[in-house]
């Protein structure tokens, strides 16, 4: 890969499938390049871990229930035994509503994707035909060179 790219075919790629499976070097740096690519294209950019995100579509689509950890510690007063439950706004819808009015879209980017079950992976394939302005790109493993196909032929190969 040369020094200097313009990220053209990753975005081209990206807008034709809507999402794709990245494999990229191990010693790093090359997403804040393309991130910075992506942001100059237009879109927004968010990026989260694959790691503790539970159930894939209620986190990014639906109100979600969080409970913090219990520590050990006795509940006090009036709330329930069983603690206190916080519920948390879709990921998505929130991003998308705090995009800049000219953007083209939001580029979830996912980080140690690897450890994703096919069916999560399959529902990230659907997700960019469910909501239009999203787009998925999502780090599979690690290669010599930075390189991606879309992310249904990754779930094939897997």
């Amino acid at each position: 890969m040369g020094l200097i790219t313009t990220g053209s075919d990753v975005i081209r790629d990206l807008e034709k499938s809507g999402s794709l499976a990245l494999y990229v070097p191990l010693e790093g740096g090359f997403e804040g390049r393309y991130l910075r690519r992506l942001r100059a294209a237009g879109y927004g950019a968010y990026t989260i871990s694959a790691r503790g995100l539970g159930d894939l579509a209620m986190y990014l689509t639906g109100v979600h229930g969080v409970r913090p950890p219990h520590l050990g510690k006795k509940t006090t007063g009036n709330e329930s035994a069983v603690g206190y439950t916080y519920y948390v706004p879709p990921l998505l819808q929130t991003q998308l509503d705090n995009l800049p009015p000219k953007a083209k879209g939001l580029v979830l980017w996912i980080i140690e994707g690897q450890i994703l079950s096919s069916q999560e992976i399959e529902y990230l394939t659907v997700l960019p035909t469910l909501e239009p302005r999203v787009k998925i790109a999502v780090e599979m493993g690690g290669d010599r060179a930075f390189s991606w196909k879309p992310l249904k032929d990754a779930l094939v190969a897997a």
